[in-house]
């Protein structure tokens, strides 16, 4: 059996951003570190920094007076900043900066009277952080169909962003029927779709040409490993979303010659490295393990002003 490896998978530069800003607060602060929401969708990766002692909540009113409260990687709405405030509690950002550049973006977009379509995914902590930037003008739509029940007020003045996570391809239809419907809306250049979602899924296009299986190392609430799964299964190979090692069913490995690994954007290397020593344990012959070309997706973010000792 051939295991293929996707590159690139796993952590991107927001996700690394984020883990190292809560590593750096619980090593540097005297204070108790809260942690708003889980700082990515990992279990993995949520459980250690708790066992180095970093408390997760999602609601600022949890912590007490004074203690320090980092924003998890998805963003959060004035709101919740407005909640800490009032509690006195210090702050720092994680939000990845291609969340908060879509922020910035929704703010701009609203001063200068717009309305705006959100696409994205009900319910999902980045959206509602979103969302919550305008609440009284922005819509949510998910599918093509959402957009034909759209109605809004000026249909002159109407902007449209996405949820970092999703990409080029999950929004080509939305985008249109926006298109056709709305013909003049503002829609989103190309780069402000998240750089790491779009290749991680062009990877798993290319696991799909030589893979009779594709397993996702990724977590249920993570919405990029969704869209991992989605993808591969649209060119008609199986997958599977797995958290860890223990999740691989033997069976589905049954008369499978080439199966293809790859990891959500918030999904740490070791459990990738424990899924193939599952795979070599389980298969009934040799294994033999090659990668796709290396990529060097070229691309890191600054830590937050309080961390940069400057």
């Amino acid at each position: 059996m051939r295991i293929l490896l996707a590159s690139p998978r796993g952590f991107c530069a927001g996700v690394d951003r984020a883990i190292e800003i809560v590593e750096l607060a619980l090593e540097r602060e005297d204070r108790p570190v809260f942690v708003r929401h889980e700082i990515v969708h990992n279990r993995h990766v949520v459980e250690g920094l708790r066992k180095q002692g970093a408390t997760f909540i999602e609601d600022p009113e949890d912590a007490p007076e004074g203690a320090l409260l980092i924003y998890s990687a998805h963003g959060v709405s004035p709101a919740i900043r407005d909640r800490a405030e009032a509690k006195r509690l210090g702050t720092i950002d994680a939000t990845c900066p291609l969340v908060t550049k879509v922020h910035n973006e929704v703010r701009r977009m609203v001063s200068e009277g717009f309305e705006i379509v959100m696409i994205g995914h009900s319910g999902h902590v980045e959206v509602e952080g979103t969302m919550g930037q305008a609440p009284d003008s922005m819509y949510l739509v998910e599918t093509a169909e959402d957009v034909a029940a759209l109605e809004v007020r000026n249909t002159d003045r109407l902007g449209c962003v996405t949820q970092t996570t999703l990409s080029v391809d999950d929004t080509r239809e939305v985008m249109a029927a926006l298109a056709k419907r709305f013909p003049e809306i503002r829609l989103p250049k190309r780069d402000d779709i998240c750089y790491a979602t779009q290749n991680r899924q062009d990877a798993v296009k290319r696991l799909a040409l030589e893979a009779n299986l594709v397993l996702v190392v990724g977590a249920p609430a993570s919405s990029n490993s969704n869209r991992l799964v989605e993808v591969s299964a649209r060119l008609g190979v199986p997958a599977h979303l797995i958290q860890s090692a223990d999740e691989v069913d033997p069976a589905w490995l049954t008369d499978i010659a080439c199966v293809g690994v790859t990891a959500g954007a918030s999904t740490p290397d070791i459990l990738v490295q424990g899924v193939i020593q599952c795979l070599t344990e389980l298969a009934e012959e040799k294994v033999t393990l090659d990668q796709l070309p290396e990529v060097d997706e070229g691309v890191s973010f600054k830590l937050p002003r309080e961390l940069r000792g400057e």
